[in-house]
């Protein structure tokens, strides 16, 4: 990456103060540009869901793994939780959603409660595992809700084999005009369900699998008590990344975790975090991390910077990270920070391998948390920082009601926020179009055909606050 007056700026800088220069490009569609990530983690977009409990379930590791990218479970889930996701994930199809499903006699107030579950926001209705009919949110509008399923459901629905290719899942979707297509195994049992949309992403999006074919999903394990226990179980559960994580990586806790998880010979990537400078990237990498993950408080759940004024601009600490790991062959994860796919895109043109998500994906269908409406009516989900109270309650619910009581004390971080549904955009997966288009039609710009040409041609400027405001679509006329 390069600087366009060719020299870098003496003050650090956050994603807002730079812009990318178009440059000549040879590229001639943005499908042309593989998003594939170099380092390790298997990932064909480099998109990562942080490890926060509001936000990084099993079905958002489902939907996002089928996608490409990688969800990491939290730290403070236990054990035997993890080792049943991660189970269920590698599970899913390729192609095909996880359906919801319910029985015939099972009322229209449960359907109405687990259809936003998922976005493709329909059950089937399934008899001895075979579908029988599908209900969707239309067919319950104005319907008594202690009505059984099996009364409103429709029969009509489009119904493919398991292995039919998504084109062709698609065409017929489109001939057919319905949104929704039923897949049945060769026994005439329920393997999933095929949107419209999905069956188009199908063509689009390369699934992050192991080598086993089942879909990947990460987890994090802290730097406190039985570091190498953990790490271990989390290993044995199949995790296909272990993050090593806590607020202040450089310090020595971090060090002692990462040789306890050395000391296991973790046969996959191993990711710890978080620092802001080269000279902690580069004492990470030394004890044994491959990847490390840059960001002090740049999240929108954290309220680090303003409790302790402690953090860094996160493109500058990218920028410098990134080239530290890159000259002892490790690489870095961008965490936090992202609120536009532009943000996105920088990040990649600064060096990072993988862009870390958080709270942007806090308000779809697939976090954990149940849907909730407002006064007026809007959709919304429940989030809350890892360093809040809530966390911190949270994550020591077994210590003393001292030990509990002194840190909450301390805790940094927002308790509870609202982050609204985009009717537009309400899936995860609409969120990833929208984030990898823009990338892509970056690199476009820049002429490069991967990441790692995209950080090589980024030719990139700094502007005011003018600058930025500029490139800001206005919803109205001026």
């Amino acid at each position: 990456m390069q600087f366009l007056d060719g020299h870098q700026p003496p003050h650090d800088l956050t994603y807002d103060d730079v812009f990318m220069v178009p440059r000549h490009s040879t590229v001639a569609s943005r499908y042309d540009v593989d998003l594939g990530t170099a380092d390790g983690t298997g990932c064909t977009i480099p998109l990562v869901v942080a490890n926060m409990t509001a936000i990084a379930g099993k079905r958002m590791a489902e939907t996002v793994a089928r996608r490409g990218g990688l969800v990491v479970i939290p730290q403070d889930i236990p054990v035997g939780v993890v080792t049943d996701v991660v189970a269920q994930v590698k599970s899913r199809h390729h192609v095909h959603d996880t359906p919801i499903v319910l029985s015939p006699d099972q009322t229209v107030a449960e359907a109405l409660s687990l259809m936003p579950k998922r976005a493709h926001g329909a059950a089937v209705v399934v008899v001895d595992g075979r579908p029988v009919g599908v209900v969707t949110q239309d067919d319950c509008r104005e319907v008594d809700r202690f009505a059984q399923v099996g009364q409103v459901m429709h029969t009509g629905a489009v119904t493919v084999a398991a292995d039919t290719d998504p084109r062709e899942v698609f065409d017929r979707l489109d001939t057919a005009r319905a949104g929704m297509a039923v897949a049945v195994a060769a026994d005439g049992t329920l393997a999933g369900v095929l949107t419209r949309t999905a069956a188009l992403r199908a063509t689009l999006y390369q699934p992050a699998v192991d080598p086993r074919g089942g879909l990947r999903v990460a987890a994090a394990v802290g730097v406190n008590g039985d570091v190498a226990t953990k790490a271990a179980a989390l290993l044995e559960a199949g995790v296909d990344t272990l993050v090593v994580d806590t607020a202040h990586g450089d310090q020595d806790r971090m060090l002692d975790a990462l040789a306890a998880v050395r000391a296991l010979d973790p046969q996959v990537p191993v990711v710890a975090g978080n620092v802001v400078s080269a000279e902690g990237t580069r004492r990470l990498l030394d004890a044994g991390a491959d990847v490390v993950k840059v960001g002090v408080g740049p999240g929108a759940m954290c309220t680090t910077r303003m409790m302790t004024g402690v953090g860094r601009p996160q493109f500058s600490a990218v920028l410098e990270c990134s080239a530290a790991a890159r000259e002892a062959g490790g690489h870095v994860w961008a965490d936090g920070g992202v609120r536009h796919p532009r943000d996105v895109a920088l990040a990649l043109a600064a060096g990072a391998s993988s862009v870390m998500i958080g709270s942007w994906f806090a308000g779809t269908l697939e976090s954990p948390g149940d849907l909730m409406h407002d006064s007026d009516g809007r959709a919304y989900k429940t989030s809350f920082g890892m360093a809040s109270a809530r966390a911190v309650a949270h994550r020591t619910a077994t210590e003393s009601s001292y030990d509990r009581a002194r840190k909450a004390l301390y805790e940094e971080g927002i308790s509870s926020s609202r982050m609204y549904v985009d009717p537009a955009r309400p899936g995860v997966e609409d969120l990833i179009d929208e984030i990898c288009s823009g990338v892509r039609s970056a690199c476009t710009y820049a002429g490069a055909t991967t990441l790692a040409e995209l950080h090589e041609r980024a030719l990139v400027g700094v502007q005011s606050a003018a600058g930025f405001t500029e490139g800001r679509p206005l919803a109205t006329s001026w």
